[in-house]
């Protein structure tokens, strides 16, 4: 199953190492971040984990909550959380499904037979209060997530949901942003009090209107 940008994710019922979730209950009114590892005790996902457990307050700030899945059951998923809290001298703050079917993994596409035909690829699922997705990443097994990029992406989108701008490339949290066509320069003068800068009649820019 291909899910693309603006569809609804798919939900679903699993055990966790927090306990049993239904996940469209789960999500509630929050913005999510789910995301896959191939298997238990490797290494580059105990890293990856742990950074997730460190950031937890910034997730917190921006509304989100973090999930991980793999294909490994419960038990495994017990066994292991103890690593990566030494590892990364944190506490797991939050849930990780067990797939041991692949239930959840086939519903997102989360196996790609190409890479392998039993592990999880590294997938990430930003889903919006609305339990619409948001945005996808696909990255291999060999490479570890860039997670200053993934708060990146989700404070563009939870600035581009509110307000008729976008954001450039390598926009960072406190930069301008783009007015989009779609507003007149005569509304933008309304809907953005601090001004704008014409660069070309199509390209303008002006102070990040949440800040």
């Amino acid at each position: 199953m291909s899910l693309h940008l603006g569809d609804i994710a798919p939900d679903f019922s699993a055990d966790t190492t927090q306990g049993p979730i239904n996940f469209h209950e789960w999500i509630n009114n929050s913005w999510v971040l789910l995301f896959s590892h191939p298997a238990d005790f490797t290494p580059v996902c105990t890293t990856e984990l742990g950074k997730t457990a460190l950031l937890a307050g910034d997730f917190a700030k921006r509304g989100v909550k973090a999930i991980a899945i793999s294909v490994d059951d419960l038990e495994s998923h017990n066994k292991w959380v103890p690593d990566i809290e030494e590892v990364n001298n944190v506490k797991v703050n939050f849930p990780i499904i067990a797939d041991p079917e692949k239930k959840v993994a086939l519903l997102y596409d989360m196996i790609h037979p190409n890479a392998s035909e039993k592990a999880t690829v590294r997938s990430v699922f930003i889903i919006g209060p609305d339990k619409k997705i948001k945005l996808t990443l696909t990255y291999p097994a060999s490479t570890g997530r860039n997670f200053t990029e993934i708060l990146r992406v989700i404070d563009s989108l939870q600035l581009t949901a509110n307000y008729q701008v976008a954001t450039p490339a390598d926009w960072k949290n406190g930069e301008d942003v783009i007015i989009t066509p779609a507003v007149s320069n005569e509304d933008a003068l309304t809907k953005f009090p601090k001004g704008f800068t014409t660069i070309k009649p199509y390209l303008r820019k002006t102070p990040q209107p949440n800040l």
